[in-house]
């Protein structure tokens, strides 16, 4: 009878010490096997309770010792899965309930609150070995599992749940399902779960002919490929088109079917020791490349592949597997590299449809392989580069959407309508702002389509009812026209304040900084166009302290496309007519009834808007250099100028600063190098310490004038290496705090971080008029 006592009082006592406690996770917790991880630490812990999704985060209810729930929060927080991301971890003592077991309880749907959606994840090791090891997956090359696989691609709506995806349409089989309600089981949960059996198919359209038998599919592609031929293939966010990389046939074919003269090509390689072999990669590209989100990676070439990928660039645009068909088709292949391109004609959205694409990549492809599961979020790849050993952003898609940012203020309600070029909208939800995938330019109908569809799938999808629009000033942009036909209270957001916006939105700034912004285009205030920007910057506002000085820029939007004008420009601005008596090289190929219109609209002001533009000044030098004259694709000319670029000088020329940043003396000494037969790689490189020196002098001006420490960076034109990696190092070697973009672009792919970020503050501090 003691003994029965003793142990009443034991049980009793651990009772009272025993509490029940709700827990609010927030971030990215869907959609990446969270909800069976929790599982799996409660049962470790023996606790009793449950753990359930709702659309505004993970919530549990556990009774445990005060003890033992810190063990558990503990392991929360320490064992998450590789792909998501906890935010925030609330947790607070309730009315004691009783619970027998711990479980795992189906998915609510109870407010307007909206948690993390995934995006697409690359297929894990462990699915690569379940595709040789498991009977009914055997090179089933749409295997994945909670730890991967597609995600915002096949997404509809919240909570995520596999009748709210593409996937609704394949009923699993019986072998599936045990495996999907197995809390145990790595597929515990896992939506686009599915097998040989019950899951989606490829087809292979060889003209006339269809193949069903996937053996035969691989077998048919690899052929192909290997004959030099070009096949669309359906990829995770879209359609590819793939070539033999090495073959300069097969890749100049490429390049004529899509239109594309001259912008690079992405390529991708059989696995890590093939790019190795290629291209020169360090250790944080390494990690980066095979990692989860598996981008599009810019390296340094070792080995050449066919011309016509880089096309006179020293880098290639690389990428890994991470599809399973990917890793199955390099299994056979006799390639190590394929050219791996968007599927898409001109600059018309990348193809998801079926049907479509039959139709329209057919003329210019071999073969075209399809697969029976929706895309229903049409996702690029991402692109990065790695620079200071921190990754850089260029175009943020698949495996980064629609990731959010968290601010330090509440944005919810605002929609950001972004920029034009390389389009992204970004909406507010809470402290969150959350970034579409990559648009690409708004110039024709197909890209609107695609814009104004995924503005609403956004709102649907993440329950956001706009209450005040922000645009660029820009009237002309087709994203300020589409946000001004909303009848919703909206203001207007100068493009370059956007653009450091953006940076210290990603960066968690709200203060005043030196803010640097260097790109091509944009508004403003004046009415000129700007892009050579030195402002002091805090979220509500900026002052303009200084620019570069104002150019003509003959033609408009032609002078993008031709840099030789923006170099007439410069020089008729410096030595009138007597720039045709210093005898340039790169003049000799251009027509001279050409050059006397170009000075003709120069001296009547004849579309000639100004412009202090970075981009147009590296346009002008690109061309003055003879490097490059004429754009095939935006950026071109800046672009092989920084590839110019070598480490053989640190010189620089002179300049005189101001409120309008003079470069006479700049091109003298260009001129001057010119015709003293320099090499064209020294100039280039002078030129590009020149621009660094330019904006050393100007942080430190500002410093000493206003006190301001921090630097930000923004603006397509810190996508060059040459310039980012020495502007960075030198200013913090000064003692400057330097902050420069690197999982949002600094490109106009950012700006709606930033448009948004400046709404929110204004409307903060009630600076906005209805």
């Amino acid at each position: 009878m003691l003994d029965s006592h003793a142990n009443t009082t034991e049980i009793m006592q651990e009772e009272v010490l025993t509490n029940t406690y709700k827990i609010h996770i927030q971030g990215l917790v869907q959609g990446v096997g969270f909800r069976p991880y929790i599982y799996r630490i409660a049962h470790r812990l023996n606790l009793n309770g449950w753990v359930e999704n709702r659309n505004d985060g993970v919530f549990i209810k556990v009774s445990a010792k005060p003890e033992v729930l810190e063990e558990f929060l503990n392991a929360i927080k320490m064992e998450a899965p590789a792909a998501s991301s906890i935010h925030s971890i609330v947790h607070h003592k309730i009315p004691k309930e009783n619970f027998t077991v711990f479980e795992i309880k189906k998915s609510e749907n109870k407010s307007d609150e909206i948690t993390e959606v995934s995006p697409d994840i690359g297929v894990c090791d462990e699915c690569l070995s379940d595709l040789k090891t498991q009977t009914h997956r055997i090179n089933y090359p749409f295997i994945n599992c909670t730890n991967c696989g597609p995600r915002f691609t096949i997404i509809k709506d919240l909570p995520y749940d596999r009748e709210k995806t593409s996937m609704s349409p394949f009923i699993m089989c019986e072998q599936c399902r045990s495996e999907y309600i197995d809390v145990l089981d790595r597929r515990f949960h896992a939506q686009p779960v599915a097998c040989l059996h019950c899951g989606p198919e490829y087809q292979l359209r060889i003209k006339d002919r269809t193949i069903d038998k996937f053996d035969e599919i691989l077998t048919s592609v690899c052929d192909l490929l290997q004959q030099g031929k070009i096949i669309a293939m359906k990829g995770l966010g879209g359609y590819h088109l793939a070539c033999d990389a090495q073959n300069e046939e097969a890749v100049k074919s490429l390049r004529k079917a899509k239109n594309r003269d001259g912008k690079p090509f992405a390529v991708m390689f059989k696995n890590i020791s093939s790019l190795k072999e290629f291209t020169a990669c360090d250790e944080t590209e390494e990690e980066l490349l095979t990692s989860w989100r598996n981008p599009i990676l810019l390296l340094k070439d070792k080995k050449k592949l066919a011309p016509s990928v880089s096309v006179g660039f020293e880098t290639t645009g690389s990428m890994l597997p991470y599809m399973p068909f990917h890793h199955l088709l390099f299994e056979q292949l006799k390639l190590p590299v394929i050219v791996l391109t968007s599927g898409n004609l001109s600059d018309e959205p990348i193809i998801i449809d079926n049907q479509f694409a039959i139709e329209r990549l057919s003329s210019i492809s071999s073969a075209v392989l399809t697969y029976n599961r929706d895309i229903h979020n049409r996702t690029d790849d991402s692109v990065a580069f790695v620079t200071n050993h921190k990754s850089r952003l260029i175009r943020r898609s698949r495996s980064y959407a629609p990731s959010p940012v968290r601010l330090s203020f509440n944005a919810e309600g605002i929609f950001a309508a972004g920029a034009e070029l390389v389009n992204c909208f970004c909406i507010g939800k809470a402290d969150q702002a959350i970034l579409s995938q990559h648009i690409g330019d708004l110039k024709n109908l197909e890209t609107l389509e695609f814009y104004t569809e995924s503005v609403e799938r956004f709102n649907r999808l993440f329950r956001m009812k706009p209450t005040l629009i922000v645009h660029d000033l820009h009237p002309d942009y087709l994203s300020t026209k589409y946000a001004k036909e909303l009848d919703i209270p909206q203001i207007g957001v100068q493009h370059h304040h956007a653009h450091i916006a953006s940076c210290m939105a990603e960066h968690q700034l709200d203060e005043k900084t030196i803010g640097i912004a260097l790109d091509g285009i944009g508004l403003g205030d004046d009415g000129n166009i700007w892009g050579g920007e030195f402002l002091i910057c805090d979220l509500a506002d900026y002052e303009r302290f200084s620019h570069f000085e104002y150019i003509p820029m003959p033609g408009g939007d032609k002078a993008t496309k031709n840099p030789w004008r923006m170099a007439v420009s410069y020089l008729y601005k410096y030595y009138g007519s007597a720039l045709l008596d210093l005898k340039l090289d790169f003049l000799k190929d251009i027509a001279e009834h050409e050059i006397k219109l170009v000075m003709s609209m120069l001296d009547k002001s004849i579309n000639s808007p100004l412009t202090s533009s970075t981009g147009r000044l590296f346009d002008a030098v690109a061309a003055l250099t003879n490097i490059c004259t004429k754009s095939t694709f935006h950026a071109e000319a800046p672009m092989r100028l920084e590839a110019a670029t070598n480490l053989t000088t640190d010189d620089a020329y002179d300049f005189e600063l101001g409120e309008s940043i003079r470069l006479k003396k700049m091109f003298n000494g260009i001129i001057g190098d010119l015709q003293a037969g320099i090499n064209k790689a020294v100039i280039a490189t002078k030129f590009h310490h020149t621009i660094i020196n330019i904006i050393f002098a100007n942080a430190n001006l500002i410093k000493q004038s206003h006190g301001i420490n921090k630097v930000v960076l923004s603006g397509g034109s810190f996508q060059n290496r040459f310039i980012l990696e020495r502007v960075e190092e030198l200013l913090e070697k000064e003692g400057f705090e330097v902050y420069a973009q690197e999982n949002i672009p600094a490109n106009d792919g950012g700006i709606a971080l930033g448009q948004l970020a400046i709404a929110a503050k204004r409307r903060a501090l009630e600076m906005i008029n209805d």
